[in-house]
């Protein structure tokens, strides 16, 4: 019963649940992504570079000459797919791209820390205020902090 209680403790923690809920924002952001990708990037590029379509980018390993993905793999031959792999780089670095745009604006929304108004006394460790020259629990005299 006790593991029971430990792990129930555990999936009600708000740092778990606010890690699924990540996930599942995550996933969805990377399904928009690629369609980003796929759907509105990478035509434009194909167009630019005479049609080329990334997707059909492979390398034959049986040598028989297949030219495209769709017929290497209804013919159920081994290829290096490097073209897949490229749009999966530019996936990543669209979402890469995003995610530091959105940190660094949640980072310039948060509010610097406060400076402390207070400072521990180094004879009897009570905290002073920070202007203060004697201590008001030991009475010992001490040195303004410095600003």
């Amino acid at each position: 019963m006790g593991m029971m209680k430990e792990f129930k403790e555990f999936a009600v923690k708000g740092n778990v649940i606010d890690m699924a809920v990540g996930v599942v924002i995550g996933a969805a952001f990377g399904k928009i992504v690629s369609s980003l990708v796929n759907d509105v990037i990478m035509p434009p590029i194909g167009k630019l570079t005479g049609g080329i379509n990334f997707s059909d980018m492979v390398i034959d390993l049986s040598g028989q000459g297949y030219t495209s993905l769709a017929a290497a793999k209804e013919a159920g031959v081994a290829t290096l797919n490097y073209g897949v792999f490229v749009q999966a780089l530019i996936d990543f670095l669209i979402i890469a791209f995003v995610i530091f745009l959105a940190i660094k604006q949640i980072n310039r929304l948060k509010k610097p820390a406060p400076a402390p108004d207070t400072r521990e006394c180094p004879f009897c460790l009570t905290k002073i205020p920070m202007r203060a020259t004697r201590c008001s629990a030991c009475t010992s005299q001490v040195e303004p902090a410095a600003k």
